[in-house]
């Protein structure tokens, strides 16, 4: 098997497991990484030759960038000081301890390496936190806070890794300067992801063509991403920036097919990419495999010791960081999404998995210092690093679903829909109100005018059928079941006539660019 045959194994695996998840109740990612350590161990399959300088630029931005779609920055502003706590300090804690302890019990480790080890495994991962929490239906707030750590963590732990890392190599530290690289790397990162953002609005206004307009959103973020490296700015935060803006500014909402080709396009993305990125996660093992060489028993006591540090200090933080929000929100009016129990709390505790970042950061530790030597303890941080990833995306992954149901954490449906019911109204009554400024300057049929107001109605109806009374509810039922019976008969005649159409295209002298012309056509009209 050569690598372009296992990348073709990684991308069918990602499509397979999602279904596969969803019936075995567990993520698709935790799935993808285990079928990564079979082919790891494998002996016909190749090792993965990805340098390990080009892992979070190739997977990082469209995994952020989709995951940045589902939300906004109203629920990040919403919720900074849960995920200031999460993603900046608790990161700082983490990376700390565990330099700490690895310094302790890792012969000739230096402190400066021992902080990146700390760095490297801080941040849980992103991807996985949101791909496990949106299957196992957990309080938005949860979600919300989730997402939130996950996509600013990042940040702050490469900014601390590349300090560490470049203390290792060069033997010398300050901690001013350290300090004013993440000030600067975020200012550039900021400035990078909103010029970007802007110009990416404004080019999509003069492309015009959905085709384009979503094959623009593809090289944004990359574009995103490099340019603020090469400014030493950081590229996370950039990517966080830039989509967050095209998320809040350049949407119009009159651009349906934009909007639904693209919403299909980025889920495909998102999986594949995902898929591919937890594969490499699980194939990378044989990293580990090859250091730990006759040294297991001390390596594995490390690790675990390091794993231990890593979850328990989650632990630790999370408890009196939830009093204290909670304590705050109480004194504040704010619509901040915090835990609310101590049952949520352990879930949020169980969902800090680590993952791809970790990997590439692991991966890219140099080889050699500044004076030719080689890099302290470089094989010892890389076989720690993979047991940390393995234990809390593996074992993590796996109970977690098993942790949520034991626990009865489930998202507050009732909430939910009444959201949605009040939406129903703020739409039908934005419908109503268009109506009536139509008729203020075109004279319609007193027929026609009611008819438009039944309309306006049925939008909100359509969205919520509560909205109406127990008597118009049941019209409406019954007139929603003659508009089914409507709907399948016109359904069943458009597929006779895309099948005659389709098969115009086989018979000789047909034109394909006209057959596909009149087919899309169709497919329009099945979409109305």
């Amino acid at each position: 098997m050569d690598q372009l045959a296992l990348l073709f194994v990684l991308l069918v695996g990602a499509v397979v497991s999602v279904p596969v998840g969803d019936r075995l109740k567990l993520p698709a990612p935790v799935l993808m990484t285990l079928l990564g350590i079979v082919l790891a161990l494998l002996d016909f399959v190749p090792n993965v030759d990805v340098p390990p300088d080009l892992i979070l630029p190739l997977l990082l931005p469209p995994l952020l960038y989709a995951a940045v779609r589902r939300t906004s920055w109203r629920q990040f502003a919403a919720n900074k000081r849960p995920i200031f706590l999460l993603a900046v300090a608790l990161v700082f804690v983490t990376t700390a301890c565990v330099a700490v302890v690895a310094n302790a019990i890792v012969p000739g480790l230096p402190i400066a390496a021992a902080v990146a080890l700390g760095a490297l495994v801080a941040p849980p991962d992103p991807v996985a936190a949101t791909a496990v929490a949106g299957q196992l239906g957990l309080p938005r707030r949860l979600v919300s806070i989730l997402e939130g750590e996950g996509l600013f963590n990042d940040v702050t732990a490469i900014v601390l890794y590349h300090v560490a890392i470049a203390a290792a190599v060069s033997g010398t530290f300050s901690p001013w300067r350290a300090g004013l690289d993440l000030v600067l790397s975020a200012v550039v990162a900021v400035a990078v992801g909103l010029a970007l953002g802007w110009g990416a609005n404004k080019l999509m206004d003069l492309l015009g063509d959905p085709t384009l307009q979503i094959g623009l959103t593809l090289l944004v973020p990359y574009a995103s991403y490099v340019l603020a490296e090469e400014l030493h700015g950081s590229g996370v935060l950039a990517v966080l920036t830039t989509a967050l803006f095209l998320t809040d500014y350049a949407t119009d909402a009159d651009d349906v097919m934009t909007r639904l080709a693209g919403h299909t396009f980025w889920n495909i993305v998102d999986t594949l990419v995902t898929g591919v990125a937890f594969g490499l996660v699980g194939l990378e093992l044989h990293n580990a495999v090859r250091t730990a060489s006759g040294r297991w028993g001390e390596l594995l006591g490390w690790a675990a010791a390091v794993v231990g540090v890593v979850i328990l200090v989650r632990l630790l933080w999370l408890l009196p960081a939830t009093w204290l929000t909670q304590r705050l929100h109480a004194r504040r009016d704010h619509d901040e999404d915090i835990p609310m129990s101590a049952r949520e709390t352990v879930v949020m505790w169980w969902s800090g998995m680590r993952g791809v970042a970790s990997v590439a950061l692991a991966l890219a530790i140099p080889l050699e210092t500044d004076d030719g030597g080689a890099f302290p303890s470089r094989d010892e941080i890389v076989f720690i690093a993979f047991g940390v990833i393995m234990a809390t995306l593996v074992v993590q992954g796996l109970t977690l679903p098993w942790l949520v149901r034991r626990l009865g954490v489930r998202a507050d449906t009732e909430r939910e829909k009444e959201f949605e019911k009040q939406l129903a109204v703020r739409a039908a009554k934005a419908a109503k109100r268009r109506l009536r400024e139509i008729e203020a300057v075109e004279e319609l049929p007193e027929e026609l005018s009611e008819q438009m107001l039944r309309r306006a109605f049925d939008i909100g109806l359509r969205i919520s059928p509560d909205l109406a009374e127990e008597e118009r509810r049941e019209a409406y039922r019954q007139r929603a079941r003659r508009l089914k019976r409507v709907r399948r008969i016109q359904g069943e005649m458009l597929s006779a006539a895309r099948h005659e159409v389709l098969a115009a295209r086989g018979e000789p002298g047909a034109d394909p660019e006209v057959v596909d012309r009149v087919l899309r056509h169709l497919d329009v009209r099945s979409l109305r």
